[in-house]
C-alpha cells in the first residue's frame, strides 16, 4: 500500500471516529437555539397586549382644569416639558391609539389650549398638552374602575405640597330635623341637588352575608330622597346620577354634579367590614386623613387597596388644592353635621341600637371632582347581620331617606345664604320604579 492510500485511510478513519460527535453536537446547537425561542423569550415576545388609549375628557375649573385620559388598561408613562412654544406631555409605553381616538382636542382655557394624541413610536403614544402660560403646575395620578389618567393643570403655586390638616371638630349643633313643608307655588328661586347612589351595574358595591348588595339599597334610598325633597320640600330640584341599575365611573358622578351647575352633592353607600359586629351610621366630607379606619373605608369605596389608598394620599390632596376645594370644604362640614344628625335623631327614635358613628373624613374619589359642598354618607353596615336586615326593610330605608332630605333642607334652611344654580325652574323626570331586588323587603 503506498503511503498517499495510507493517509487517506487514517483521514477516512479519523472522519469516522468524529462523525457521531458532529452529529451529536449539531443536534444539541439546534435544541439549544429551539429552546432559546420557546423558553427564553424577548420583551416583545412576552410583552403584554398594548394599552389603547380610548378617549379624552375635560372639565374646566375658576383657576385650573382637568383632563383625563381614558384607557383599557394600567399604563407606565414618562412625562416631559418642551420650550418655544411651551408643551407638557405624556409618553405612555406599551401603548397604541384606539380607531376612535381623537388626533386633536381644543380646550380653549387659559392655561391648556389643546391637547394632541399620537403614535410617537410602534409602542408608544404621545399625549402633548399645548399650554398657554410657562409658569404652571401639574398633577399627573392613576385612578381605576374603569383606568384612566387624571391630569390636573394650575396657575403656579396653586398646588398645596403638604396635604391639609387634620378638621379636629365638626358641628356641635344637634339641630332637629325640618319638619316637612308644603311646597311654595310662588317660588322664584330653585336650589339643585344631585344625589348620587353609589355603585350600580357591574359593580355590587359590599355584599351582606345574607346576599343583599349595597347597589340595589342605595339606589332605592336614593330614589326616596328624590321624592321626598320634591314633595314635601319648597324650591328645590333633584337629580339622580342613576335612576336604575347602570354602572357610572366615579369621577363622572361628580361631573354631573358640575354639568347641572348644583348647589350641593351627596353620595348615598352602605358601610362594610371584616368586623361583622362594626355598625352605626356615619357621613364623610372630603379632606386628608391619617385615620386608619377612614382610610379603609375610603380605600373600599375607591375600589383600591389600604395600601394604595395610602400611598396616593398626598396626590390626591394636591388633587383636592387644584380643584379649588378649601373654600368648600366649611360647607362641606355643615352639610355632613347636618345629615348625620338629623339621620341620628330621626333613626334612633325607632332603632335606638344603631350607633352614631359622627363625621368623619377622608379621601373619596367620588367626591374629589364637586365644584360644590358635598358629602358621602353611610347608611349602616351591610356586613353586619342585624344591619343588613334593617337595610332590607322598607321601613327603615324610608326613615334614613326622610332623615337625608330633612338633613339636606336644614343645611339650606339653617345656613347662610348660599349660590342658586340659574334660579330657573327645571322639571326632571319623577323618580324611576324601585329596583326588581327580591332581598328588599317592600
Amino acid at each position: 500500500m503506498s503511503d498517499c492510500e495510507e493517509s487517506r485511510e487514517r483521514l477516512a478513519s479519523r472522519m469516522l471516529k468524529h462523525r457521531g460527535a458532529l452529529i451529536f453536537l449539531f443536534f444539541s446547537m439546534v435544541l439549544l437555539f429551539c429552546a432559546a425561542f420557546v423558553f427564553v423569550p424577548s420583551g416583545e415576545a412576552l410583552a403584554a397586549d398594548p394599552v389603547e388609549v380610548k378617549g379624552v375628557r375635560q372639565w374646566v375649573g375658576q383657576n385650573s382644569i382637568r383632563i383625563v385620559i381614558d384607557l383599557s388598561d394600567r399604563a407606565t408613562y414618562s412625562k416631559g416639558q418642551l420650550p418655544n412654544p411651551e408643551r407638557f406631555f405624556l409618553d405612555l409605553k406599551n401603548a397604541r391609539l384606539s380607531a376612535t381616538s381623537p388626533k386633536t382636542v381644543p380646550i380653549g382655557d387659559r392655561i391648556v389650549r389643546s391637547v394632541r394624541l399620537g403614535q410617537f413610536s410602534v409602542d408608544t403614544v404621545r399625549i402633548v398638552f399645548d399650554l398657554d402660560v410657562q409658569k404652571y403646575d401639574c398633577r399627573v395620578i392613576s385612578l381605576e374602575d374603569p383606568t384612566r389618567l387624571v391630569i390636573d393643570f394650575g396657575q403656579k403655586g396653586q398646588f398645596e405640597q403638604k396635604p391639609e390638616p387634620k378638621i379636629e371638630s365638626v358641628p356641635e349643633a344637634n339641630p332637629a330635623p325640618a319638619k316637612p313643608q308644603p311646597r311654595s307655588e310662588t317660588a322664584d328661586v330653585r336650589r339643585k341637588i344631585v344625589i348620587d347612589a353609589g355603585h350600580g351595574g357591574h359593580d355590587p358595591g359590599a355584599v351582606g352575608k345574607s346576599g343583599l348588595y349595597e347597589k340595589d339599597v342605595v339606589l332605592d334610598i336614593a330614589l326616596q330622597v328624590k321624592s321626598v325633597l320634591l314633595k314635601h320640600y319648597p324650591g328645590y330640584d333633584v337629580v339622580l346620577t342613576r335612576e336604575k341599575d347602570v354602572f357610572i365611573p366615579l369621577d363622572e358622578r361628580a361631573a354631573i354634579a358640575n354639568r347641572v351647575k348644583a348647589d350641593l352633592f351627596v353620595s348615598i353607600h352602605a358601610n362594610a367590614s371584616t368586623n361583622r359586629k362594626a355598625g352605626g351610621i356615619e357621613t364623610y366630607l372630603l379632606n386628608w386623613t391619617n385615620d386608619e379606619e377612614s382610610i379603609r373605608v375610603a380605600a373600599r369605596e375607591n375600589a383600591i387597596s389600604v395600601k394604595k389608598m395610602r400611598q396616593v394620599q398626598n396626590e390626591v390632596t394636591a388633587m383636592l388644592a387644584s380643584l379649588e376645594r378649601q373654600s368648600k370644604r366649611d360647607e362641606s362640614v355643615k352639610l355632613a353635621g347636618y345629615i348625620q344628625n338629623s339621620m341620628i335623631s330621626d333613626v334612633t327614635q325607632t332603632y335606638p341600637q344603631v350607633n352614631n358613628l359622627g363625621v368623619k373624613q377622608a379621601l373619596f374619589y367620588v367626591l374629589v371632582g364637586a365644584k360644590m359642598p358635598s358629602a358621602l354618607v353611610e347608611v349602616a353596615f351591610i356586613s353586619n347581620p342585624e344591619e343588613e336586615i334593617l337595610l332590607a326593610k322598607d321601613a327603615y330605608r324610608r326613615r334614613i331617606a326622610s332623615a337625608v332630605a330633612a338633613g339636606i333642607h336644614s343645611y339650606f334652611h339653617t345656613g347662610p345664604s348660599q349660590k342658586v344654580a340659574g334660579g330657573e325652574r327645571v322639571n326632571y323626570a319623577s323618580a324611576a320604579t324601585k329596583p326588581r331586588a327580591a332581598k328588599l323587603e317592600k
